[in-house]
């Protein structure tokens, strides 16, 4: 693979990721709730869930899963039934939320973010038909897949961690009293991205 092609690859990774989607919403409405920790923790499961993804891509199985459409709406909506699920909890947050909240343990923030993940089947559609294109047929396939997808990692990681940093560090600016209003606009972007999830297309 040339550094032209390989640079190309990471322009297009970065148009990709920039734009907010289900994960994004999760980080971004827990660092608003909890702080910038709890976003990043998020951001640690989301990184498991495109491991696992690629590692999907190097044995060959994203073609494969992709002919079961049935598995696919199914697991989308359980996705986005869960982002729904946690933007209600948020807006039915009791009058204590006037002061800091309480943060969910770490194991749960991660567990969210993988999960929000690996329930988007167009990531692992993504992955499968995005990667394949930028691979050299005359090279070796898997150290240009795992090549590949780490660069993937890397940019989700750094587009992601300065959603978490910047959401985090606004609402730290925020008086006491207002973090009743944040908790709420946090629960409204998780239903967002429930919505999102729930009515996109796996293909």
């Amino acid at each position: 693979m040339s550094l032209q092609f390989y640079l190309a690859y990471v322009l297009a990774c970065i148009v990709v990721v920039i734009v907010p989607g289900p994960t994004v919403t999760l980080i971004v409405a827990n660092s608003l709730r909890y702080g910038t920790r709890a976003g990043m923790v998020n951001i640690a499961g989301t990184q498991l869930g495109l491991a696992v993804m690629i590692g999907l891509v190097v044995v060959g199985l994203a073609s494969l899963i992709e002919t079961v459409e049935w598995w696919f709406d199914w697991v989308r909506l359980a996705g986005a039934c869960y982002l729904v699920w946690l933007g209600v909890k948020f807006l039915r947050s009791p009058d204590a939320l006037a002061e800091p909240a309480q943060a969910s343990p770490r194991g749960g923030f991660f567990l969210q973010g993988f999960l929000v993940l690996v329930s988007n089947p167009k990531a692992l559609l993504l992955f499968g038909a995005f990667i394949p294109q930028f691979v050299d047929p005359n090279g070796d396939y898997v150290g240009q897949v795992l090549l590949l997808g780490a660069t993937a990692m890397v940019v989700a990681l750094i587009f992601d961690s300065a959603y978490a940093v910047l959401t985090g560090r606004a609402v730290a600016l925020l008086p006491p009293r207002r973090m009743r209003l944040v908790s709420r606009v946090s629960g409204l972007c998780l239903i967002g991205g429930g919505a999102w999830l729930a009515l996109v297309r796996a293909r």
